[in-house]
């Protein structure tokens, strides 16, 4: 902002000064005119003179001291005109530079109180996108932890679950091979009992054979 000020004052001093040459050439044209006016002036008088001498040298003398006095009056009174004319060019310039200045102070305060409050707008809504990515994040954490534990937990639930179905299942297995033994035995048993009553059947066909063969001899 003091470099852009800086820039601005200076281009307006750059035009102030070509302003100021251009007045001073016009003036050294105007003084140059007027010296040549006044020198054809002069010299108009002067023949006008010189052709009057005839009539009298000291009618002339007071003549060229009456004008040369006029021409001094109203050359001081131009000059007097043009002085104050330049002062108060110089100072309307000195208020236009003071205030463009002012203003230029003023427009540069205001960009930076601008600056500063779009800053602070900046910095607060950075801050809430802070607090809301770390609650988000937290919730997001949040949310993970409890899924995880959903799952842990669940996956404790099909655990115990299994361990339930394989003990019923190791159970069923114990009591089918319960039930396939006592059927074998019961099996067994009978199949000895057959055996057993076949054995006797057979003992008492020998001994019946035997006492037929007996009671032979």
């Amino acid at each position: 902002a003091k470099r852009q000020t800086l820039l601005r004052t200076w281009q307006h001093w750059l035009v102030y000064v070509d302003v100021q040459r251009t007045k001073h050439g016009m003036q050294s044209v105007a003084l140059a005119f007027r010296k040549r006016s006044c020198l054809r002036i002069s010299w108009a008088v002067w023949r006008k003179q010189h052709y009057q001498k005839s009539s009298g040298h000291k009618m002339n003398i007071l003549a060229l001291q009456h004008w040369a006095q006029s021409l001094q009056f109203r050359a001081w009174l131009q000059w007097r005109e043009l002085y104050l004319h330049t002062q108060n060019e110089k100072q309307k310039d000195t208020r236009a530079v003071t205030h463009h200045q002012h203003w230029e102070l003023r427009r540069c305060m205001g960009a930076w109180l601008g600056y500063l409050n779009l800053h602070r707008v900046k910095k607060h809504q950075n801050e809430l996108a802070q607090e809301f990515h770390r609650s988000r994040r937290l919730r997001r954490c949040f949310s993970d932890w409890q899924l995880a534990w959903e799952c842990r937990r669940r996956m404790r639930a099909h655990g115990r679950d299994l361990e339930k179905q394989a003990a019923r299942i190791a159970l069923w297995r114990a009591f089918a091979h319960w039930k396939h033994y006592v059927v074998l035995c019961v099996e067994e048993a009978q199949q000895r009992e057959l055996a057993e009553k076949h054995y006797k059947c057979h003992l008492l066909v020998l001994q019946k054979y035997w006492n037929r063969w007996k009671s032979r001899l």
